[in-house]
């Protein structure tokens, strides 16, 4: 067998170039083990608790792009031909201008900013949360906006601290905007980008590792390895490493596929590739349905929005998965593909039982379609919300989740849309509570009709998150809730006010 292509990579200002790296080693191994950047811990190991983050960079449409990413159920390989920085590197990359003191005691201003507000006790965390906050210097101060205390705490909403009570980490990620400002220098990493992109690679003779460029390419090596396990963002499938510790001998990455990796708008209707991160995905959903903004912020945290995929979230087919439910009220079809050509259907159509879908073997999930409203339908005439209801409110799994999409002509439901996670064996569509507010008014009387149909349409079972009882209670409540947010036409400032305490948080 012949040894996997080279990983290749920039750090401080220079390609890295590792062999023989096994296609399941994540970045956080070859970091500690290959690299000895130890400053990156590893907490979890499942990318719950951000001691392990590191932001890679990526050039886009000419400009560079940063993100904060779990190093720890990263797949190694993914990275490939992108920039990295570890907590080590921000005092000493060549390429952060003004470039550091030589003795390597100049710290960047993420870093200073932790020092001035006493952001850190322990330390273990702290890494993780100097690399999130990096990637939220580079994002906004080096793009001359400022960071307000929602934005840091988003941005945070990955890295969890036992020591500071969070409150001086807040501090920090304002403070580090007032501080003499530093950046990358953009213009040489992306020439070193474009150089180890443009250097040749031998083939990939072993097949351990295939990750293609283009659609036709990667549907033509999925009917040649249909054993292979599939991987996008790896932040299941990395899981399945750390903890249950199993092997993947070959891996079919679809993340570089360019025509998977877009967001277009034609015809009507929204397209999402399949591989657009989670992180992208929300921002295109938000730009057309604002009111999206708090159930987006509350799906994993950023680190993991960052390397997931929204098409890995739907092909998971997880009944607790939250992308599945909304995009069900959003009226989502799903589109499979295999060199024999492909296949559209609704979403709710795609899961066939527990984890289990319509995809043959030799296809993938290629793209997700939205309906737009149409000019004559009017967003005034569209009620949409999306519902969240866990244990905590940042990264976690859900109890219940519910969303719930009217369409109101005059003061009568014309159309009703409702997705539920977390009360079946899969998402689900909730028809029979679709019957009961279709052609009916949307009044109080209604709501609460709708409420009761709904709560008797599942059968949740009982785990650690919620009991069945309790999640039909929810589900009660959140259609009177729905109600009480929307039975005056304007659904985002009632959503923007409505502090959701009880609600979301289970007992």
């Amino acid at each position: 067998m012949t040894t996997p292509r080279p990983l290749r990579f920039i750090r401080r200002g220079r390609a890295v170039q590792l062999h023989g790296i096994a296609p399941d080693r994540t970045l956080l191994e070859i970091l500690r083990e290959d690299l000895g950047a130890t400053g990156t811990k590893e907490g979890c190991g499942e990318g719950d608790c951000g001691a392990c983050t590191v932001v890679l960079g990526e050039a886009r449409q000419g400009r560079m792009h940063y993100q904060a990413v779990n190093s720890c159920i990263r797949l190694a390989h993914s990275i490939d031909g992108m920039a990295l920085w570890t907590v080590e590197d921000l005092a000493h990359d060549p390429l952060i201008r003004p470039a550091s003191d030589p003795k390597g005691s100049a710290l960047h201003p993420v870093q200073e900013a932790l020092v001035q507000c006493h952001g850190s006790q322990c330390g273990f965390c702290t890494p993780g949360f100097a690399m999130s906050l990096f990637g939220l210097y580079q994002n906004e101060v080096c793009q001359n906006r400022g960071i307000t205390r929602t934005q840091a705490a988003e941005a945070l909403s990955g890295n969890l601290c036992r020591c500071t009570g969070y409150r001086p980490i807040l501090d920090a990620a304002q403070q580090m905007q007032q501080l003499p400002r530093v950046q990358v220098d953009e213009t040489a990493l992306l020439q070193q980008l474009e150089l180890l992109a443009l250097t040749p690679q031998a083939l990939e003779a072993d097949f351990s590792y295939i990750s293609p460029a283009t659609l036709p390419d990667l549907l033509a090596a999925r009917a040649a390895h249909p054993d292979a396990q599939l991987v996008a963002g790896a932040t299941d499938l990395g899981l399945w490493i750390t903890k249950q510790h199993r092997r993947f001998p070959r891996l079919l990455d679809v993340t570089r596929a360019a025509e998977l990796t877009g967001v277009a708008e034609h015809d009507g209707q929204l397209t999402l590739g399949a591989a657009v991160s989670l992180t992208d995905a929300f921002s295109a959903l938000q730009a057309r349905w604002p009111q999206l903004h708090r159930f987006a912020a509350r799906f994993a945290g950023l680190p993991v929005r960052n390397s997931g995929t929204l098409g890995g979230n739907v092909a998971n087919g997880s009944p607790i998965g939250d992308s599945m439910p909304l995009l069900i009220a959003l009226g989502a079809q799903v589109e499979l593909a295999s060199t024999r050509g492909s296949r559209r259907m609704p979403l709710e159509d795609f899961y066939t039982g527990y984890r289990q879908n319509q995809l043959a073997a030799d296809e993938l999930l290629t793209f997700i379609h939205l309906p737009l409203p149409t000019p004559d339908q009017g967003l005034a005439d569209q009620r949409l919300a999306a519902y969240k209801v866990s244990k905590r409110f940042d990264d976690d799994i859900s109890a219940v989740c519910l969303a719930i999409q009217l369409r109101i002509e005059g003061q009568t439901i014309t159309q009703a849309r409702i997705g539920a996670g977390g009360v079946a064996a899969t998402p689900a569509r909730a028809r029979q509570t679709e019957a009961a507010l279709t052609g009916q008014p949307w009044t109080a009387a209604t709501a609460e009709r709708a409420a009761a149909v709904l709560q008797a349409e599942f059968n949740p079972i009982s785990d650690m998150r919620a009991s069945g009882a309790y999640r039909r209670e929810v589900l009660g409540a959140l259609v009177r809730r729905f109600w009480r947010e929307t039975r005056g036409g304007a659904e985002t400032p009632a959503l923007e006010r409505l502090q959701p305490l009880t609600l979301e948080a289970t007992p």
